[in-house]
Order: C-alpha cells, then sequence, then structure tokens
C-alpha cells in the first residue's frame, strides 16, 4: 500500500459517486492529502484496471450491490489473485446495506477492512471519509 497512492471507489449509482467525490475532494483538500481519486462505474472492468494501470492504490472502496459483479465478487478476486494479493490494498465495503448482518458477516469473513453504511447527510459522509482516511495514514502495512 502506498500511502500517497490512488483511492478508487467502486460505485454504479451516479448520484452516490457525485456525493462520494465532492465528500472525499473536501476531506483530502482540508487534510492535504495528494492522492488522486479514481471513480469507477462498472465494477467489471476493476480488475484490468488495477492491472493494465500500473497504480498502487492506498485504498479501494466499493458497493456491495452493483450489476455485473457484485462487491462481494470483486473483493474475492482481487483476493485470489497473487499479484494484487500482495499489494496489500485495504479493501472497505460502503453500502445501503449496512445493517445486513449476513452481509457483515461475509464480508469479515473475507478479510475486508471495514464495512460501513452510506450515511443519509453529506457531513456525515465527510466525517467518515476523514476518519477512514485518518486511520489508513497512520496505519503501519507491509
Amino acid at each position: 500500500m502506498k500511502k500517497n497512492g490512488d483511492i478508487i471507489i467502486v460505485e454504479d449509482d451516479a448520484d452516490d459517486r457525485e456525493i462520494l467525490q465532492e465528500a472525499f475532494e473536501q476531506v483530502m483538500a482540508e487534510n492535504k492529502y495528494n492522492n488522486k481519486l479514481i471513480m469507477l462505474e462498472d465494477s467489471s472492468t476493476v480488475i484490468d484496471y488495477l492491472k493494465s494501470n500500473g497504480t498502487d492504490p492506498f485504498l479501494m472502496m466499493s458497493d456491495i450491490n452493483m450489476p455485473k459483479v457484485d462487491g462481494f465478487t470483486l473483493r474475492d478476486r482481487i483476493f485470489s489473485d497473487p499479484d494484487l494479493k500482495e499489494r496489500c490494498i485495504p479493501y472497505i465495503f460502503l453500502t445501503t446495506s449496512g445493517s445486513n448482518e449476513q452481509y457483515i458477516k461475509k464480508a469479515y469473513q473475507m478479510s475486508v477492512q471495514g464495512f460501513f453504511a452510506k450515511p443519509i447527510h453529506f457531513n456525515d459522509y465527510k466525517i467518515l471519509i476523514a476518519e477512514i482516511l485518518g486511520y489508513w495514514k497512520l496505519s503501519k502495512t507491509p
């Protein structure tokens, strides 16, 4: 994991992408983080993006309920790929299914590094994002 690497958001909903982009940009500006924000709406393109782009992500955040490839399958594909697994990319779910106990159990059985419910209010998005980024900026990883 590269502390100044890309932050990759995988979100199929246009409204959610817009809110996330604005919240991330504000939090990063306020904290002087210089990570590049990458928004991917098609979850089926993520593996190819990670492999072909030479990116060294700082963090990945995805929804769970997405067409083509759901968040669980995407996480499994990344973790099952030896090259991608070795990059130690923190993988976090941000979902409207945040209170679904079965989803929470399944996520942690897959060794995700976080499971969060999508906030209702914009300021709550900013608080959540600031706390997630702050944690991972301080975290030690190989």
